[in-house]
């Protein structure tokens, strides 16, 4: 097995999530692709579970997930994972590169981040569903829960 690495990135687009799986020469999986269905709408957890599974079974060698859904899927990515790696930049240096990259999807610049889910004036400013919104509401909350669970499995903060 090549390697089997569970990439939560803080919101950053998954560049790094790509060039890791095109280095170690293993399936880039990214959940939102499996959460998220055409028109926004959203995948059940028993769905989500079964196509992440799948994902999973059909990439013997290893493969780079990116995301974190362990509320929808359980924790059937984190127990076969080789690998954890968890990017945590501080609110003021990743939201203007999501309200950028969001903004470009908007105007057709960028690609959505499922296909058939188009960015909309209304979802991107004033719904409480917005990407905007969910990283100034949910950054200390997901910061909180992130450390804790790294520190359940040993790994110091800066290590």
């Amino acid at each position: 097995m090549l390697g089997q690495v569970c990439y939560r990135p803080r919101l950053f687009q998954s560049t790094l999530g790509k060039q890791l799986a095109d280095v170690l020469g293993v399936p880039f999986i990214s959940l939102d692709t499996y959460f998220w269905k055409p028109d926004w709408k959203e995948s059940t957890n028993e769905e989500m579970r079964e196509k992440v599974m799948k994902a999973l079974a059909d990439s013997p060698n290893g493969w780079v997930v990116d995301g974190n859904y362990t509320r929808r899927v359980g924790p059937i990515i984190q127990e076969t994972a080789t690998d954890i790696i968890w990017l945590d930049p501080p609110l003021a240096l990743y939201l203007p590169r999501v309200i950028w990259r969001t903004f470009l999807r908007l105007l057709g610049f960028g690609e959505p981040c499922s296909a058939g889910c188009h960015e909309s004036l209304s979802r991107v400013l004033f719904s409480r569903e917005s990407i905007v919104w969910w990283c100034i509401t949910n950054h200390n909350v997901a910061r909180k829960r992130e450390t804790a669970r790294m520190a359940r499995i040993g790994v110091g903060v800066g290590t």
